[in-house]
This record gives C-alpha cells, structure tokens and sequence, in this order.
C-alpha cells in the first residue's frame, strides 16, 4: 500500500456537519476539514499516514498472527463474511495500519485506526497490530503515536477481545518503564475498549475539535440513566475542560505539536563550565540592596509583573502546553508543557496569575491553583521523570485555593502528594519563585535541588494581612508582619531558603519584561548547568539533606555537595 499516494476524491463533497458543498480538490488541500463549519471529516488509516509523516519516509510493518473467527460467530451472517467484506471494501487485512517513518524530521511508530473496518472495532487481530507497534517502538527506541477511530470493542470476538485491553495497556507499560514516549491522536469517534485501554494511556494525549471520546456512546447512557446529555458532551472539548486531554488541536496543527513532543530529549552533560554563568545567580545576601518590607510586597504583587506565560513566550522555544489532571478538570491557575530554554528540553510548570486584565486574574484564579493544578503538575513531573527531562518551575501565587470546592476535592492530599513526589524525583528540579510565594501552594511546586528567588520576589508561610489579622488582631499591621516574616530575597538568602537570587531590571521586573526575562534565563541556564551532571542518587541525596537540614538544631543550612 502506497501510503503517500493520495486517494482519488469526487469532485465535489457534502459535508456532514453544515451540508455545504465543497469542491473535492479544496477539500484535499484543506485536509478533508469543511472551509464553512471547520467539522473534521474522517480520514482512512492510508490517509491519515500520508498527512502525518514525512514524504517517502513510511515502512508499513508486517502485520502480526491473531486468531480468525475465534468464536465461529453467526449473527445475520457469519463473522467471515463480515470480515472478507471489510477487506475488500478498505483494502486493509485489519482496522489499524502500522508504520514506522519521521515527523518533522523525528522517528516514530505510528498505529492509526480506520473506522470504515467494522468501526474500529478492538479485535484480536486489531490487539495484536498495537501490540506489535508498542514492541516495535521499544526495539528501535523511538516514541509510539497511535491514532485511534473505533465504536469499541469486538462483540463477534467474545470475551477474546475484552482481553485486548489488558494486552495493549501491558504494551504501554512495557514503554513507560522503557521511558519511551507514547502519543495519542482521538478522533471521531473513540469508544468503548479502546478509549478504556491505549488510547487513554499515553503520556500525551490531544484531540482534533469535536472528536468524541469516552467508554460508554451517549445513546447507551441515556437509555440507562433516562437522562438526555447536554449539548458538547463527551467531545474534546468537553474532555478538555474536564482533564481528560492534554489539548485541541486542528488537524492541520497536528503534525507541529507532533513534531514538537517527539524532539524532546534528555539533555547531554555540558562539556565545559563556561556554558553557564555563576554571576548569573547572586548567592550572597549583602549582593542585595536592603528593601523596604511592605514595599517589597507590594513590588512582588504588582499586577505588570511578568507571568510565567510572559516569560515562556520570551523564554522557552516551541512550547507545547499540556492540559488536564486525567481526573475531573484543567486547573488554569497552573500553565504547564515541554519546551527548550536555550537549546535544553524541559517540562516547565507555573502559577499562572493572569497579568494585569481583572477578567483573565479571576479566570486563572489569581494564581492560586485547585487540587487538579496541582495533580496536573504531578502528572507532568512523573513524564519528565520518565523522559529524563529537567523540571523548571515558576512560582508566583498567594497560595493554595482556599475555597470549598478545592477542600472537597482533596487539596491537602493533592499538595501533600507534590512534596512527597517532588522529593524523589529522580531529574534535576529548578524552582523559581517570580513573585509571590505564598504558604503550602508555592511549596507544592518549590521542593527542588535549586530553589532561587527573583530579587523583588517573596515567600511565606502566610500574606502578611493573615498573620497581621491572627497575631496582631489588626490587618492594618500587615507592614509590621511583613517585616517581622523576613520573607523577601534578602532574608531568604540568609535564612538558607533559598540557593540563590535572580537580579531584576533597576525599577523591577514589571518596568521591562524583555530584560527580566532575559536575566530569569541566564539564571535558569547557570542552574541548569549545575545540575545536568549529576547522577539521580547524588540529586536526590542532595535534595534529601537540604530539606532535612532546616529547623535542624545547627543554624546554618546543610552544605551542599560540590561539582
């Protein structure tokens, strides 16, 4: 099968979504996408090969034994001549196409489903071709995208192909402890044993708009519940704003974001000292200039500040942003994805407080983050670990969500499950506190081998007006609290809380967001290249006698190993 041959269209096409004409080459250039309402139309598994790997690059791999018919199954007719009438109508043996080829220049296995076999049904045969791609990405040591269409399991295969979902999930686990990326591309539709089995464990998962995705179709569940569904349910971007996917992407924006995930890669050793810069970082507290307390708060929370979205968009190349916590929602008040600062992959996580627009503040929540922003945080920092990817964290947040919801959700648990994970992390973590570093909600995100504060930033283990209000019974001496909290970059230098200080532009970082950024990633590159080198055990020794020297009888914080 030539998969970069394109298939002949007619000359025009209806499309299913508005009804309106569209002119068959228009439709082809527009990768079978109506120009009008933007529906996806489906693609075959050929088709679908041809759009995502580079021209001339494709090898289909051999497809792989399964039983025929196990059950010798008759409905209307028998099984047989089901599947010889699939055959022949797609020119497939079976309802996932296997190949191996490059992305965007970066190999990779891909498994993709064609819904016109028997829709996508998740058979033996169908197992078996996953299970293949899976061992074939683990052989050559490349990442595994799969593209999944299907209605759900195989009911002519009986319990036979219930078993396919234990197969193909062994088959992820055998990548993820290999730390091999998988990728998952749903599209319309993704049912049933499939969505309950590979399509939803990969490490990265992204939808195309309007693609459903769940374990049991709308029609069985209001037949079951006798409840009608509301308008967008079970689609991407329902799963979107619900956890369940990392992100939307168009069609034609699939083969980048593709190409992006697929050329992370650990980082290499620096092979001189040169390449970071110690003046990068002040690591003495009388290189400080002696602020006001209350002033220095309020320089922590200015509304211009930069966010972590500023400095990711100056900062961090081909950012690809990761949503969702795979459980209930996507917290906007953590802004997290893999990316490059100067040249090194990396898995960026932040509070995300929304800049100066009131509007986007209360919609991130001003920074302060839901149970599920920080268990997206977990979910990322566990892929990172997996991928052997260094872990920056931007910190500016009054603290955790203090609301009822955030309680009911498990907070304490979500924040506590951050320390206990970030303690072991077996890669190098940068944590970097912008701006406001408020209580357990900074901390859930601070528990790193380098800890560095901006120079006009904060941290605490309450806001000033807090302890003002509960130990001095009066919110007005929030500026006696503050200075008697020693919580900014001085203070925290002395006290050992933090490793280092990153300089600020004169006026502060809000005055020039192009400078500050620019001294956040000169810092971020000379603790990067300090932490590259070591091996895991050195880190997380490290880690372990930094936290467990503070409070300790001796004053001054634990040494820290040396290069």
């Amino acid at each position: 099968m030539d998969v970069d041959r394109d298939e002949q269209e007619p000359d025009w096409v209806r499309c299913e979504g508005c009804a309106a004409l569209v002119y068959g080459k228009r439709w082809v250039r527009n990768l079978r996408v109506c120009p009008d309402c933007g529906r996806h139309g489906r693609l075959t598994a050929a088709q679908r090969l041809a759009q995502l790997l580079d021209p001339g690059t494709a090898e289909l791999l051999d497809g792989a034994a399964a039983v025929h018919d196990p059950l010798g199954f008759v409905d209307s007719r028998s099984y047989t001549e089901r599947l010889d009438e699939a055959r022949a109508d797609t020119g497939l043996t079976e309802a996932v196409l296997c190949a191996a080829g490059l992305i965007e220049g970066q190999p990779a296995v891909l498994a993709v489903m064609d819904f016109r076999f028997l829709g996508g049904s998740l058979g033996c045969a169908v197992g078996a071709l996953i299970t293949q791609a899976a061992h074939t990405a683990l052989a050559r040591r490349v990442p595994l995208v799969m593209v999944t269409a299907s209605g759900g399991a195989r009911m002519q295969e009986g319990v036979l192909s219930l078993m396919q979902m234990a197969k193909t999930a062994q088959a992820l686990a055998e990548l993820d402890e290999a730390g091999i990326l998988t990728v998952s591309v749903i599209t319309d539709p993704t049912y049933g044993g499939v969505a309950a089995s590979f399509a939803t464990l990969a490490d990265v998962i992204i939808a195309e708009p309007g693609a459903r995705m769940g374990f049991a179709g709308p029609r069985v569940i209001e037949q079951t519940t006798g409840e009608r569904l509301p308008e967008g349910f079970q689609t991407a971007e329902f799963l979107l704003e619900h956890g369940m996917v990392d992100d939307v992407v168009p069609r034609i924006g699939v083969r980048p974001v593709l190409g992006r995930l697929l050329g992370l890669r650990p980082p290499l050793a620096p092979s001189a000292p040169e390449a970071g810069s110690t003046e990068a970082i002040l690591r003495a507290a009388d290189e400080l200039t002696d602020r006001d307390a209350w002033e220095g708060v309020r320089l922590a929370r200015h509304p211009e500040r930069p966010t972590t979205l500023d400095y990711v968009r100056r900062l961090v190349d081909d950012f690809q942003e990761l949503h969702g916590d795979r459980l209930s929602e996507d917290c906007p008040a953590i802004v997290a994805g893999t990316g490059r600062v100067a040249g090194t992959s990396v898995m960026l996580i932040g509070h995300h407080k929304g800049g100066p627009d009131l509007g986007e503040r209360r919609r991130r929540n001003f920074g302060m983050a839901a149970p599920s922003g920080y268990r997206k945080a977990a979910r990322l920092m566990r892929l990172a670990a997996k991928l052997g990817l260094p872990v920056v964290t931007l910190i500016d947040t009054p603290g955790a969500n203090p609301g009822p919801d955030a309680e009911e959700g498990g907070q304490a648990a979500a924040i506590a499950e951050n320390l206990r994970l970030m303690a072991r992390l077996p890669v190098p973590i940068v944590a970097v506190l912008i701006g406001e570093g408020g209580s357990g909600g900074a901390l859930a995100l601070a528990v790193a081998d380098l800890v560095l504060v901006s120079a006009n930033g904060i941290y605490s283990v309450i806001s000033p007006e807090g302890c003002a209000a509960i130990l001095w019974k009066d919110p007005q001496a929030a500026p006696t609290a503050a200075d008697a909290l020693r919580l900014h970059a001085r203070d925290l230098l002395a006290l050992g809380v933090v490793d280092g200080v990153v300089p600020e532009p004169p006026e502060g970082a809000h005055q020039d967001h192009a400078a500050a950024a620019g001294l956040l990633e000169a810092a971020l590159v000379s603790a990067l290249h300090e932490l590259i080198p070591w091996d895991p055990q050195r880190l997380l020794a490290d880690r372990r006698n930094r936290f467990h020297a503070f409070g300790a009888a001796a004053a001054a914080p634990a040494e820290r190993s040396q290069p």
